[in-house]
């Protein structure tokens, strides 16, 4: 067990105790989405008016290089319980250095770039279980919170500033820009490299690997994390057109960076709260949170479009961190098949309100009344929470569901 603050210690108080190695990978946990989001966020921009790709391609590339990067976090969680948390990063970093290095090479043979992109998206998807998994390794339930929001607020502060840096190079020195990249991520795998093996771990079971991956699922949970992430994409998708159309495209990146700057300052100072918070307080506070702030959106105007933002981001601060928190508690597995297991669940949210959200904002857009898009998800937020209480109760009754693996 690490040294460190009790658990009633302020967030500063605790992360103070980080190691060299920690504070490494923090800092990393930063880096890394700094990197990415210098690229990433420009692709549908960089693969239509660079490489020539029609729109409609663009689309399924950029789904399916969604869908790995979230859902094949479960393979990634398998992996690091396998050969160890930092053989996963480092391999992890190695394939997504690879898929930036593709994006360079992509300039002189551009069918390259959906090959580079889908890389990346392995990388980020094997890398993040582990990377979680090393940073609460050995720390206590108390502490967990804050180290776990520490994580999440370097990785928001790296996707806030990397479009901000990379937006002028895009289409202007691409090449520039990819070799930067490129040249961030080998420093930091070289880093990687470095870290000390985390102490303990246990010798790999053979009859532990041959359970499925979803073996030893908490089930509310899961269930709580898909459907979060589902309600949270419909404002991670569609809030772009609607914003763009009633305010400016400047508008709408600062409504993202109001989201990110609330995850930074908020979910730290907030960790403790939402640890000792009861579940179904916890459930009912975020999903409500969620709910109001896409009811607002509808009004559509700049302030209710902040106001809507902020409400959001609140409720899904409060979700994240407790499912996360939860799937650790009530599962038998490692902390890294957890945490992939979790992102299993964000994959199949995201991409269930990718199918869902997009026919249904099609819909309201023909209309003309884009509004009723945002009072339906908000409706929904009222309407399918109630299934995961009754999940709750169930899972209540019939304890074996999350404490015995072998039995799923």
């Amino acid at each position: 067990m690490r040294e460190g603050a009790p658990g009633g210690a302020s967030p500063r108080a605790v992360l103070s105790t980080l190691d060299g190695p920690l504070r490494f990978l923090l800092l990393s946990s930063f880096l890394i989405p700094l990197g990415s989001f210098m690229v990433l966020p420009f692709m549908s921009v960089f693969l239509h008016e660079r490489l020539g790709m029609g729109l409609g391609t663009v689309g399924v590339v950029l789904a399916v290089a969604s869908l790995v990067q979230f859902s094949g976090g479960i393979v990634g969680g398998a992996l690091a319980d396998r050969i160890g948390l930092r053989r996963t990063m480092v391999w992890a970093l190695l394939v997504r250095t690879a898929g930036f290095l593709g994006f360079l090479l992509a300039l002189r043979w551009p069918p390259l770039a959906v090959g580079a992109l889908v890389l990346t998206c392995c990388g980020a998807a094997l890398y993040l279980p582990a990377n979680k998994a090393y940073l609460v390794h050995g720390v206590d339930d108390d502490r967990r919170p804050a180290f776990l929001s520490a994580g999440n607020a370097a990785l928001n502060a790296g996707m806030a500033v990397g479009p901000l840096v990379a937006g002028p190079f895009v289409l202007s020195s691409p090449g520039l820009l990819f070799v930067a990249v490129t040249a961030l991520f080998v420093l930091v795998t070289a880093g990687h490299f470095r870290l000390p093996a985390e102490p303990g771990v246990r010798e790999p079971d053979p009859q532990g690997m041959g359970q499925g991956l979803l073996a030893g699922v908490a089930p509310l949970p899961f269930a709580a994390n898909a459907l979060a992430f589902y309600l949270y994409f419909h404002f991670q998708h569609y809030l772009a057109v609607y914003a763009v159309e009633r305010a400016s495209s400047t508008f709408y990146s600062l409504v993202l960076l109001l989201c990110f700057a609330l995850v930074i300052v908020v979910q730290p100072l907030a960790s403790g709260a939402i640890r000792r918070m009861p579940y179904t307080t916890a459930l009912t506070l975020g999903f409500t949170g969620l709910g109001a702030g896409l009811a607002v959106l509808a009004i559509g105007t700049r302030p209710a479009l902040l106001a809507g933002g902020t409400l959001i981001t609140l409720g899904d601060i409060v979700l994240f961190l407790k499912n996360d928190l939860e799937a650790l508690r009530h599962s038998r597995r490692s902390d890294a098949v957890v945490f992939g297991q979790q992102r299993l669940a964000a994959g199949m949210g995201a991409c269930a309100s990718g199918v869902l959200g997009g026919q249904l904002y099609g819909l309201t857009a023909e209309t003309g009344h884009t509004s009723w898009f945002w009072l339906v998800a908000a409706a929904q937020c009222l309407l399918l929470p109630p299934t995961l209480l009754a999940l709750r109760n169930r899972t209540a009754e019939q304890p074996h569901l999350t404490t015995n693996p072998k039995e799923l």
